[in-house]
């Protein structure tokens, strides 16, 4: 049974967060390096479902990274998490996203012109790379925050 306090248990859980972000990049990005090996090639049900799972994580880690994340905890711990700190790493994050995206857009664009790409290649791409770094920011600010904090 769980007898820590809310503010134990929301430092417990930001630590933990800081701990697991990184390895959810590895995995996100492993994703979308084996999707791309993979382009090209004809239309399988596997694709499908490769594009689907893509989705559904590019839903769940914007959602985790544009509010307070943790869900299923008490609203008193979530707001404890987080913190101004954790709200300014999240907002540089989210500034370094946002401006990945505006250059993968323009590099896309002007790769199409050398070699095409279709829309979902071309909107995976940027998807992936803004989002990615995003999280892999996040990650890195808390950990700091977490090792000199």
């Amino acid at each position: 049974m769980n007898h820590r306090s809310a503010a134990e248990q929301a430092d417990y859980l930001s630590r933990r967060r800081a701990r697991i972000l990184p390895g959810l990049f590895v995995i996100y990005m492993s994703q979308q390096a084996i999707y791309f090996s993979a382009a090209g090639r004809a239309p399988t049900s596997a694709q499908t479902v490769k594009i689907g799972a893509w989705a559904l994580l590019t839903i769940v880690i914007t959602l985790a990274l544009a509010t307070k994340g943790f869900w299923f905890q008490p609203r008193q711990v979530r707001d404890m998490i987080d913190d101004e700190s954790t709200r300014s790493n999240r907002l540089e994050a989210m500034r370094l996203g946002f401006l990945l995206a505006i250059f993968g857009a323009l590099a896309a664009y002007f790769f199409n012109q050398i070699e095409p790409l279709t829309v979902g290649e071309a909107i995976q791409l940027v998807v992936s790379l803004s989002l990615g770094a995003a999280l892999i920011r996040f990650a890195i600010l808390e950990r700091r925050a977490h090792r000199y904090g």
